[in-house]
C-alpha cells in the first residue's frame, strides 16, 4: 500500500478544523436571559399560570429566600427574575379582597323589648 504525503492537503484540513473551532466558540459566546425586562405579573403568565389559577397563597409560609432558590432551581432562567417573582408571590399573598359593596345590618334597638306575656290554655 502506498501512501502519499499531499503537504498542501493536510495545511487546508487544520485550517478549516481551526475555521470551525473558532466559528463554534464565537456562536457559543453570547447567551441571553430570556426573561430579562418582563414584569412579575408577565413571568408568572408565562411560567406559572399553566398549573396555577392566581398567585395568590403560593407564597403563604415561605421565606423570601428559600422562595426564590426554589424557584431559581425549578422555574426561573435567573437568579435576578427569580427573586422578582418571589417578591411578587409574596406581594399578592395577602387576605382576599373584602366585598365591596355589603348590606348595611340594621342598627341593634338600643332599649330592649319586654317579653310577650304567655297565653294560657
Amino acid at each position: 500500500m502506498i501512501l502519499l504525503f499531499r503537504p498542501g492537503r493536510d495545511r487546508i484540513v487544520a485550517l478549516m478544523g481551526l475555521a470551525a473551532a473558532a466559528v463554534f466558540a464565537a456562536t457559543a459566546a453570547v447567551a441571553q436571559n430570556l426573561d430579562a425586562g418582563k414584569s412579575p405579573a408577565k413571568l408568572f403568565a408565562d411560567g406559572c399560570a399553566t398549573c396555577h389559577r392566581s398567585p395568590r397563597g403560593l407564597a403563604k409560609g415561605r421565606f423570601s429566600l428559600t422562595l426564590s432558590w426554589f424557584l431559581k432551581d425549578h422555574y426561573a432562567t435567573s437568579s435576578d427574575s427569580a427573586k422578582v417573582l418571589a417578591a411578587y408571590l409574596e406581594s399578592v399573598d395577602g387576605p382576599p379582597p373584602q366585598a365591596a359593596a355589603k348590606p348595611a345590618k340594621k342598627p341593634a334597638r338600643s332599649t330592649p323589648r319586654p317579653p310577650k306575656p304567655v297565653q294560657s290554655r
